[in-house]
Protein backbone atom coordinates (compact mmCIF):
# COMPACT_ATOMS: atom_id res chain seq x y z
CA UNK A 1 0.00 0.00 0.00
CA UNK A 2 1.43 3.30 -1.07
CA UNK A 3 1.79 6.14 1.42
CA UNK A 4 -0.42 9.39 0.72
CA UNK A 5 1.35 12.08 -0.80
CA UNK A 6 1.76 15.62 0.55
CA UNK A 7 -0.71 16.84 -1.81
CA UNK A 8 -3.36 15.12 0.05
CA UNK A 9 -2.06 15.93 3.38
CA UNK A 10 -1.76 19.73 2.60
CA UNK A 11 -5.30 19.51 0.76
CA UNK A 12 -6.66 18.07 4.54
CA UNK A 13 -5.23 21.15 6.24
CA UNK A 14 -6.42 23.99 3.90
CA UNK A 15 -10.11 22.44 4.09
CA UNK A 16 -10.10 22.07 7.84
CA UNK A 17 -8.17 25.90 8.14
CA UNK A 18 -10.65 27.17 5.86
CA UNK A 19 -13.74 25.35 7.57
CA UNK A 20 -12.24 26.58 11.04
CA UNK A 21 -11.95 30.26 9.80
CA UNK A 22 -15.96 29.80 9.00
CA UNK A 23 -16.75 28.53 12.21
CA UNK A 24 -14.91 31.21 14.11
CA UNK A 25 -16.91 33.62 12.65
CA UNK A 26 -20.22 32.07 13.56
CA UNK A 27 -18.24 31.73 16.94
CA UNK A 28 -18.25 35.51 17.41
CA UNK A 29 -21.73 36.03 16.03
CA UNK A 30 -22.82 33.80 19.40
CA UNK A 31 -23.70 30.80 17.58
CA UNK A 32 -21.75 28.24 19.43
CA UNK A 33 -24.28 25.36 18.19
CA UNK A 34 -23.88 25.89 14.18
CA UNK A 35 -19.62 26.78 14.40
CA UNK A 36 -18.73 23.55 16.23
CA UNK A 37 -21.33 21.66 13.36
CA UNK A 38 -19.42 23.82 10.90
CA UNK A 39 -16.24 22.78 12.24
CA UNK A 40 -16.95 18.95 12.63
CA UNK A 41 -18.11 19.07 9.17
CA UNK A 42 -14.89 20.47 7.65
CA UNK A 43 -12.87 17.61 9.62
CA UNK A 44 -14.97 15.68 7.56
CA UNK A 45 -15.00 17.31 4.41
CA UNK A 46 -10.96 17.30 4.85
CA UNK A 47 -10.40 13.74 5.94
CA UNK A 48 -12.76 12.88 2.56
CA UNK A 49 -11.15 14.63 -0.36
CA UNK A 50 -7.76 13.73 1.65
CA UNK A 51 -8.83 10.19 1.15
CA UNK A 52 -9.95 10.63 -2.86
CA UNK A 53 -6.61 12.09 -3.43
CA UNK A 54 -4.38 10.07 -5.24
CA UNK A 55 -0.87 10.58 -7.19
CA UNK A 56 1.12 7.87 -9.49
CA UNK A 57 4.88 8.48 -10.63
CA UNK A 58 5.60 8.35 -14.41
CA UNK A 59 5.80 4.73 -13.88
CA UNK A 60 3.60 3.79 -12.03
CA UNK A 61 -0.47 2.38 -12.58
CA UNK A 62 -2.81 1.79 -9.83
CA UNK A 63 -4.85 -1.26 -9.48
CA UNK A 64 -8.46 0.55 -8.78
CA UNK A 65 -11.50 -1.91 -7.23
CA UNK A 66 -14.96 -0.69 -6.24
CA UNK A 67 -16.29 -3.13 -3.79
CA UNK A 68 -14.39 -6.00 -4.93
CA UNK A 69 -14.55 -5.45 -8.47
CA UNK A 70 -12.27 -3.93 -11.35
CA UNK A 71 -13.08 -0.73 -11.74
CA UNK A 72 -10.15 0.87 -13.65
CA UNK A 73 -6.23 1.37 -13.73
CA UNK A 74 -5.36 4.66 -12.83
CA UNK A 75 -1.99 7.00 -13.63
CA UNK A 76 0.55 8.46 -13.90
CA UNK A 77 -0.33 11.50 -12.43
CA UNK A 78 -3.26 13.19 -10.39
CA UNK A 79 -6.64 10.83 -9.55
CA UNK A 80 -9.65 10.73 -7.53
CA UNK A 81 -11.23 7.67 -6.11
CA UNK A 82 -14.20 7.21 -3.90
CA UNK A 83 -13.32 6.82 0.18
CA UNK A 84 -14.30 3.38 1.58
CA UNK A 85 -16.19 2.19 -1.69
CA UNK A 86 -12.67 2.19 -3.95
CA UNK A 87 -9.74 0.92 -2.71
CA UNK A 88 -6.50 0.56 -4.24
CA UNK A 89 -4.92 -3.15 -3.63
CA UNK A 90 -1.51 -2.84 -6.26
CA UNK A 91 0.51 -0.15 -7.42
CA UNK A 92 2.26 -1.75 -10.09
CA UNK A 93 5.62 -0.66 -11.26
CA UNK A 94 6.18 -0.55 -15.42
CA UNK A 95 9.57 -0.22 -15.61
CA UNK A 96 11.89 -2.85 -16.53
CA UNK A 97 12.95 -5.04 -13.40
CA UNK A 98 15.91 -7.32 -12.87
CA UNK A 99 15.80 -10.73 -11.03
CA UNK A 100 18.37 -12.37 -9.90
CA UNK A 101 18.11 -16.23 -9.59
CA UNK A 102 20.11 -19.49 -10.01
CA UNK A 103 20.15 -23.11 -9.52
CA UNK A 104 22.53 -25.02 -7.23
CA UNK A 105 24.32 -28.82 -7.46
CA UNK A 106 21.64 -29.47 -10.31
CA UNK A 107 22.64 -32.25 -12.74
CA UNK A 108 23.81 -31.65 -16.68
CA UNK A 109 22.67 -34.00 -19.43
CA UNK A 110 25.82 -35.96 -18.67
CA UNK A 111 25.41 -35.96 -14.94
CA UNK A 112 27.98 -33.12 -13.99
CA UNK A 113 26.60 -30.98 -10.24
CA UNK A 114 26.84 -27.65 -11.39
CA UNK A 115 25.93 -23.70 -9.93
CA UNK A 116 24.53 -21.75 -12.21
CA UNK A 117 23.74 -18.05 -11.58
CA UNK A 118 21.83 -15.80 -14.11
CA UNK A 119 19.57 -12.37 -14.25
CA UNK A 120 15.95 -11.95 -15.51
CA UNK A 121 15.23 -8.44 -17.09
CA UNK A 122 11.46 -7.99 -17.74
CA UNK A 123 8.71 -5.83 -17.70
CA UNK A 124 5.04 -5.98 -17.46
CA UNK A 125 2.82 -4.96 -20.01
CA UNK A 126 -0.61 -5.41 -19.04
CA UNK A 127 -1.28 -4.30 -15.13
CA UNK A 128 -4.32 -5.45 -14.60
CA UNK A 129 -3.73 -9.49 -15.82
CA UNK A 130 -0.54 -8.86 -13.51
CA UNK A 131 -2.38 -7.75 -10.34
CA UNK A 132 -5.65 -10.29 -11.24
CA UNK A 133 -3.98 -13.92 -12.72
CA UNK A 134 -1.57 -13.99 -10.31
CA UNK A 135 -1.27 -13.96 -6.68
CA UNK A 136 2.40 -12.41 -5.96
CA UNK A 137 3.62 -12.08 -9.75
CA UNK A 138 6.99 -10.95 -8.35
CA UNK A 139 7.67 -14.22 -6.49
CA UNK A 140 6.13 -16.45 -9.09
CA UNK A 141 8.24 -14.82 -12.38
CA UNK A 142 11.42 -15.56 -9.58
CA UNK A 143 10.42 -19.55 -9.61
CA UNK A 144 9.54 -19.83 -12.75
CA UNK A 145 12.84 -18.67 -14.02
CA UNK A 146 14.22 -21.12 -11.26
CA UNK A 147 12.39 -23.71 -12.76
CA UNK A 148 13.08 -23.25 -16.44
CA UNK A 149 16.63 -23.20 -15.64
CA UNK A 150 17.15 -26.09 -14.07
CA UNK A 151 15.35 -27.83 -17.10
CA UNK A 152 17.59 -26.34 -19.45
CA UNK A 153 20.26 -27.54 -17.64
CA UNK A 154 19.14 -30.99 -16.93
CA UNK A 155 18.87 -31.40 -21.01
CA UNK A 156 22.34 -30.15 -21.40
CA UNK A 157 25.91 -31.19 -21.82
CA UNK A 158 28.64 -29.56 -19.49
CA UNK A 159 30.67 -28.69 -22.61
CA UNK A 160 27.90 -26.88 -24.64
CA UNK A 161 26.67 -25.27 -21.09
CA UNK A 162 30.38 -23.54 -21.06
CA UNK A 163 31.14 -22.59 -24.52
CA UNK A 164 27.55 -21.60 -25.16
CA UNK A 165 25.74 -19.68 -22.89
CA UNK A 166 24.11 -17.22 -25.52
CA UNK A 167 22.50 -20.15 -26.78
CA UNK A 168 21.28 -21.01 -23.08
CA UNK A 169 20.50 -17.34 -22.35
CA UNK A 170 18.26 -17.22 -25.54
CA UNK A 171 16.29 -20.49 -24.86
CA UNK A 172 15.58 -19.41 -20.96
CA UNK A 173 14.12 -16.46 -22.56
CA UNK A 174 11.73 -17.98 -24.74
CA UNK A 175 11.22 -20.80 -21.89
CA UNK A 176 10.26 -17.99 -18.78
CA UNK A 177 8.15 -15.49 -21.56
CA UNK A 178 6.56 -18.37 -22.67
CA UNK A 179 5.16 -18.86 -19.01
CA UNK A 180 4.78 -15.16 -18.15
CA UNK A 181 2.58 -13.92 -21.12
CA UNK A 182 -0.14 -15.14 -19.07
CA UNK A 183 0.67 -13.06 -16.40
CA UNK A 184 1.08 -10.19 -18.73
CA UNK A 185 4.67 -9.60 -18.18
CA UNK A 186 7.31 -10.00 -21.25
CA UNK A 187 11.00 -11.26 -20.62
CA UNK A 188 13.07 -8.77 -22.19
CA UNK A 189 16.58 -10.79 -21.96
CA UNK A 190 18.21 -13.30 -19.79
CA UNK A 191 21.91 -13.08 -18.78
CA UNK A 192 23.79 -16.28 -17.49
CA UNK A 193 26.81 -14.80 -15.39
CA UNK A 194 28.46 -17.83 -13.91
CA UNK A 195 28.60 -21.42 -14.39
CA UNK A 196 30.43 -23.07 -11.42
CA UNK A 197 31.93 -26.49 -11.30
CA UNK A 198 33.12 -29.04 -9.02
CA UNK A 199 36.83 -27.99 -8.05
CA UNK A 200 38.20 -31.19 -8.97
CA UNK A 201 35.97 -31.67 -12.06
CA UNK A 202 37.80 -28.60 -12.97
CA UNK A 203 41.16 -29.83 -11.92
CA UNK A 204 40.54 -32.92 -14.51
CA UNK A 205 39.62 -30.21 -17.08
CA UNK A 206 42.66 -28.17 -16.72
CA UNK A 207 45.02 -31.55 -16.77
CA UNK A 208 43.25 -32.72 -19.84
CA UNK A 209 44.05 -29.20 -21.39
CA UNK A 210 46.99 -29.54 -20.50
CA UNK A 211 47.39 -32.86 -22.22
CA UNK A 212 46.02 -31.83 -25.33
CA UNK A 213 48.02 -28.93 -25.55
CA UNK A 214 51.39 -31.38 -25.03
CA UNK A 215 49.94 -34.16 -27.58
CA UNK A 216 49.61 -30.99 -29.88
CA UNK A 217 53.14 -29.94 -29.27
CA UNK A 218 53.96 -33.58 -30.33
CA UNK A 219 52.65 -33.93 -33.30
CA UNK A 220 54.00 -30.42 -34.71
CA UNK A 221 57.18 -31.83 -33.00
CA UNK A 222 56.62 -35.02 -35.41
CA UNK A 223 55.61 -33.35 -38.50
CA UNK A 224 58.71 -30.99 -38.34
CA UNK A 225 60.96 -33.76 -38.08
CA UNK A 226 59.37 -35.68 -41.25
CA UNK A 227 59.55 -32.40 -44.02
CA UNK A 228 63.04 -32.02 -42.50
CA UNK A 229 64.06 -35.81 -43.06
CA UNK A 230 62.04 -34.59 -46.31
CA UNK A 231 64.60 -32.20 -46.93
CA UNK A 232 67.27 -34.55 -45.89
CA UNK A 233 66.32 -36.92 -48.73
CA UNK A 234 66.12 -34.40 -51.27
CA UNK A 235 69.66 -32.99 -50.62
CA UNK A 236 71.18 -36.66 -50.36
CA UNK A 237 69.93 -37.18 -53.93
CA UNK A 238 71.50 -33.53 -54.68
CA UNK A 239 74.75 -34.50 -53.43
CA UNK A 240 74.62 -38.85 -54.94
CA UNK A 241 74.46 -36.80 -58.47
CA UNK A 242 77.36 -34.32 -57.57
CA UNK A 243 80.03 -35.33 -55.85
CA UNK A 244 81.72 -32.45 -56.04
CA UNK A 245 79.04 -30.01 -54.68
CA UNK A 246 78.95 -32.88 -51.40
CA UNK A 247 83.26 -32.72 -51.22
CA UNK A 248 82.55 -28.50 -51.13
CA UNK A 249 80.04 -29.15 -48.04
CA UNK A 250 82.78 -31.62 -45.93
CA UNK A 251 84.92 -28.66 -45.93
CA UNK A 252 82.74 -25.77 -45.62
CA UNK A 253 81.71 -27.99 -42.42
CA UNK A 254 85.51 -28.63 -41.63
CA UNK A 255 86.12 -25.25 -41.94
CA UNK A 256 82.76 -23.83 -39.43
CA UNK A 257 84.06 -26.50 -36.55
CA UNK A 258 87.96 -25.61 -36.91
CA UNK A 259 86.78 -21.22 -36.40
CA UNK A 260 84.96 -22.43 -33.35
CA UNK A 261 87.39 -25.11 -32.15
CA UNK A 262 90.95 -25.21 -33.57
CA UNK A 263 91.34 -28.77 -33.18
CA UNK A 264 89.40 -31.60 -34.74
CA UNK A 265 90.14 -35.08 -34.89
CA UNK A 266 89.34 -36.64 -37.89
CA UNK A 267 88.10 -40.79 -37.32
CA UNK A 268 88.46 -42.63 -40.64
CA UNK A 269 85.35 -43.87 -41.52
CA UNK A 270 83.10 -44.66 -44.56
CA UNK A 271 81.50 -40.74 -43.81
CA UNK A 272 84.88 -39.40 -44.67
CA UNK A 273 85.73 -41.37 -47.65
CA UNK A 274 82.57 -40.50 -49.01
CA UNK A 275 83.03 -36.75 -48.76
CA UNK A 276 86.86 -37.27 -49.65
CA UNK A 277 88.28 -35.59 -46.77
CA UNK A 278 90.59 -38.19 -46.45
CA UNK A 279 93.34 -36.92 -49.16
CA UNK A 280 95.82 -34.89 -47.87
CA UNK A 281 95.76 -32.12 -50.56
CA UNK A 282 92.04 -31.49 -49.18
CA UNK A 283 92.97 -31.28 -45.66
CA UNK A 284 96.51 -28.79 -46.46
CA UNK A 285 93.92 -26.70 -48.72
CA UNK A 286 92.11 -26.61 -45.83
CA UNK A 287 94.31 -25.51 -43.43
CA UNK A 288 96.08 -22.98 -45.62
CA UNK A 289 92.50 -21.78 -45.93
CA UNK A 290 92.21 -21.04 -42.07
CA UNK A 291 95.95 -20.08 -41.54
CA UNK A 292 96.07 -16.96 -43.70
CA UNK A 293 92.09 -16.07 -42.42
CA UNK A 294 94.04 -15.81 -38.84
CA UNK A 295 97.15 -14.10 -40.37
CA UNK A 296 94.61 -11.70 -41.84
CA UNK A 297 92.51 -11.03 -38.47
CA UNK A 298 96.17 -10.42 -36.95
CA UNK A 299 96.62 -7.79 -39.17
CA UNK A 300 93.19 -6.34 -39.03
CA UNK A 301 93.62 -6.55 -35.19
CA UNK A 302 97.18 -4.64 -35.35
CA UNK A 303 96.00 -1.82 -37.94
CA UNK A 304 92.91 -0.91 -35.21
CA UNK A 305 96.01 -0.59 -31.96
CA UNK A 306 98.32 1.59 -33.83
CA UNK A 307 95.53 3.95 -34.98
Amino acid sequence: MKSKSLFSVFAFFVIVAVGLFVAYGYYNAADAIKSEAIGAISILIALFVSSAIRIADPWEKALVLRLGKFRALKGPGLFLIVPIIDTIPYWIDTRVITTSFKAEKTLTKDTVPVDVDAVLFWKVLDPKKAALEVADYISAISWASQTALRDVIGKTMLSDMLEGRDKISTVLQEIIDERTEPWGIRVNSVEVKDVLIPSSLENAMSMQAQAERERQARVILGDSEKQVAEKFGEAALTYANNPVALHLRAMNMLYEGLKQNSTIVIVPSSAVETMQLGSMAGLTALTMGIGQEKANREKDTVAKSES
